[in-house]
């Protein structure tokens, strides 16, 4: 077993001048600008550290991110995955939870709320461990998932084996990083949460609740 090193980023800033599609709710739109620096920096940061992989969700945002990060990863596989895509992670009963919350969860469909949590569970079972293959003594092997914040707040939650519906208020940056170490012993280690060291205070902030900067 040897250490995997799960590099977890937030899509970078969307454009939402773009028209929605007809079959959805929001414009699977890509990157804004602002979004396109956002994510040429994340790479930058990333770039020298020997990485396995490149996983990105299927929306377009998702995708162009994981673009402009590997042409700072020359030679690293990318790959585009249903496990990293924009699904609730959790049917999580509304009872006792805060109003904010309940009213949330219940714009979900009956069917988001089987297919989310089937594909989050496996991308728990893909990601959320050491790796199986290697010997020990091995350099850790650095995996970057460019997802969106459901799926890194279930798996931060999960790591710190918090109650099932913590991933609720769990919100990431744009561009933001978080990294947790999966070790052959021991639990698993939150090593960085919403690190964004590698963007000026310009384009920090975005992604998360209106009033994060009141």
């Amino acid at each position: 077993m040897v250490t995997r090193l799960l590099y977890l980023t937030r899509h970078a800033e969307q454009d939402l001048t773009e028209p929605a599609e007809p079959d959805l709710a929001e414009p699977d739109s890509g990157l804004s600008e602002r979004g396109r620096r956002q994510a040429a920096l994340l790479g930058e940061r990333l770039r020298g550290r020997r990485f396995a992989a490149v996983h990105h969700g299927p929306l377009r945002r998702a995708a162009q991110t994981a673009e402009l990060v590997a042409r700072s990863l020359p030679e690293v596989p990318v790959y585009a995955t249903e496990l990293a895509g924009d699904h609730l992670p959790h049917d999580t009963d509304p009872a006792g939870l805060p109003p904010a919350y309940a009213k949330f969860l219940a714009q979900f469909s009956a069917a988001e709320r089987v297919d989310g949590p089937r594909v989050t569970a496996e991308a728990v079972r893909r990601f959320a461990g050491p790796v199986s293959e290697g010997a020990a003594g091995d350099e850790p092997v650095r995996e970057l998932i460019v997802t969106h914040s459901f799926l890194i707040g279930w798996l931060v939650r999960h790591a710190l084996d918090a109650p099932e519906w913590r991933w609720l208020g769990l919100n990431s940056h744009n561009a933001g990083l978080t990294v947790i170490r999966y070790g052959p012993a021991g639990p698993p280690n939150l090593v960085a949460v919403n690190d964004v060291a590698h963007l000026p205070p310009e384009l920090r902030g975005t992604g998360l609740p209106a009033d994060y900067l009141v």
